[in-house]
């Protein structure tokens, strides 16, 4: 090939069509219904009819796909995890963030808000990634993704600043970063022992020792009281950085709130989030107070918090959960959007603007952003259900997903694209299944028939012993010989 042919921009078509898909709307599930996608935005969204491919229109077909809005996920410090492996190793940051831009977006994710926690000191001390030298690099890396944005990545990446407020040091650095446009979203948190998260010492206690094995109960207690004894940001300073977040049309939230005068502290202060309240009354407070609440997805499919803190399914069960985030595990995203409507009931549309919508609403970017709508950027999913096997239930899958209508990553199985295979697949499981029941069966009888034998040669035991007692009992009621009979038997002898 020369290198003119290298450098000729091929024929791409202008408009884009997923066909027939069940497609997730704001308020409703609308199946056989296509979407049009041109230049980069929803063009229509309409019932599915014959179209014929051209140069200038892409026919796909979704049918037996869910076509859902791409998952925004607002709180996330995932890319810790990849550039660092172990506690002690920090691995190339901007190579960890390539690898965290693959990875999410095979799970469903097309804008992540990288969550980077800005300390002074404390518990994360012995965790290199976080101390602040790195969190800076990584934070340039991240701004630097932006400013290429669907150039030379896949998805939309995103900064959020958890600022500790033990960070009294670092006031006019996070305030340079608000004002160089870095931010996209800010919240203030405080893990000192005995509130919040923390509120359980004995929690506090296994989270430390679960970072660092060789600590004492001594040297647990000694850095409870280091925490609380913490210099902290004073109420001017967390004031000025919420106006300056505000002025620059970045939103605030607060952390873990576990009472309504925390709750009520921050939100005076223009917080419009509240991330993982500790209460099912805290929760329901805050929405009272106009905030969009925050839970966990792992929480979803765990079932419990990790803390020891709200159920995200309870939460979500009573209406007082808003957004989920996957906070630690990308994967649980997609996954709790079905798990929430196996186990709690709700409407799948309902479920997936806990994913999308409602984060885009939360962070102020619903304009162009977190549903299907005429006019917004084509940020779209095409899912499918991997069937379950032996009564498990079906596994949602990312087939293909689209940033801005360009198509960034497809995968399939092929059990997905032959029905024959899903309908033998099925005819295997339920064979599969059947047979673990007739030999749970075959065995209930063996354990029944040797519960029967075991009974019957214990009766029969029984039944000899109480014939050798009667025996026993009758030959000590007959009288003993009288003497006379004794010495003419004698005589006679």
């Amino acid at each position: 090939m020369t290198a003119a042919a290298l450098t000729t921009t091929p024929t791409t078509p202008t408009t884009t069509v997923l066909q027939g898909g069940h497609v997730i709307l704001a308020n409703r599930v609308a199946p056989d219904h296509d979407v049009l996608i041109c230049d980069g935005r929803i063009a229509a969204v309409e019932p599915t009819r014959e179209r014929t491919p051209s140069p200038t229109c892409e026919v796909l077909d979704a049918r037996g796909c869910y076509v859902t809005p791409g998952i925004i996920d607002i709180h996330s410090d995932y890319v810790e995890n990849v550039a660092s492996p172990r506690p002690s190793v920090v691995m190339d940051l901007r190579g960890a963030l390539y690898s965290v831009d693959r990875s999410l977006v095979m799970h469903g994710i097309t804008t992540i808000y990288h969550s980077l926690s800005i300390y002074q000191n404390g518990m994360f001390d012995h965790k290199p990634i976080r101390q602040y030298k790195n969190v800076s690099q990584l934070i340039d890396h991240i701004n630097a993704l932006r400013a290429a944005e669907t150039l030379d990545h896949l998805i939309r990446h995103r900064l959020h600043v958890r600022v500790e407020l033990d960070a009294i040091d670092l006031v006019s650095q996070i305030e340079a970063w608000l004002l160089e446009g870095k931010v996209d979203l800010l919240s203030f948190m405080d893990h000192t022992p005995g509130q919040g998260q923390y509120r359980d010492l004995k929690i506090y206690a296994e989270t430390l020792k679960s970072y660092n094995g060789a600590l004492s109960d001594e040297d647990v207690q000694g850095l409870v009281e280091t925490r609380q004894a913490a210099k902290k940001l004073t109420m001017s300073q967390i004031e000025h950085l919420s106006l300056l977040a505000r002025e620059h049309e970045v939103a605030v939230a607060s952390h873990d709130d576990d009472c309504q005068e925390t709750l009520e502290f921050i939100w005076k202060l223009g917080a419009t989030i509240s991330e993982f309240p500790t209460s099912l009354e805290v929760a329901r407070s805050a929405q009272e107070l106009g905030m969009h609440t925050i839970a966990g997805a792992p929480n979803v499919l765990l079932g419990y918090s990790h803390s020891g803190n709200l159920s995200a399914r309870e939460s979500v069960r009573a209406g007082a959960t808003d957004v989920l985030c996957s906070d630690y595990y990308p994967a649980a995203m997609l996954k709790a959007v079905f798990e929430l409507q196996r186990t709690v009931g709700i409407d799948l549309a309902a479920a997936f603007a806990l994913v999308t919508l409602n984060p885009a609403r939360a962070v102020g970017i619903d304009d162009e952003l977190g549903e299907i709508a005429v006019g917004k950027k084509a940020d779209l999913l095409l899912v499918r259900e991997l069937p379950g096997r032996a009564g498990e239930p079906a596994l949602p899958l990312v087939e293909e997903v689209f940033v801005e209508g360009r198509s960034v990553f497809r995968t399939t199985y092929p059990v997905l694209q032959h029905p024959a295979l899903v309908t033998e697949q099925a005819e295997r499981d339920a064979s599969e299944l059947q047979d673990r029941h007739d030999l749970c069966n075959q065995q209930n009888l063996c354990n029944q028939q040797s519960q029967q034998n075991l009974h019957d040669d214990q009766r029969q035991q029984q039944d000899q012993q109480n014939l050798h007692d009667d025996q026993q009992q009758q030959d000590q009621r007959q009288p003993p010989p009288a003497a006379a009979d004794v010495t003419r038997t004698e005589s006679a002898a």
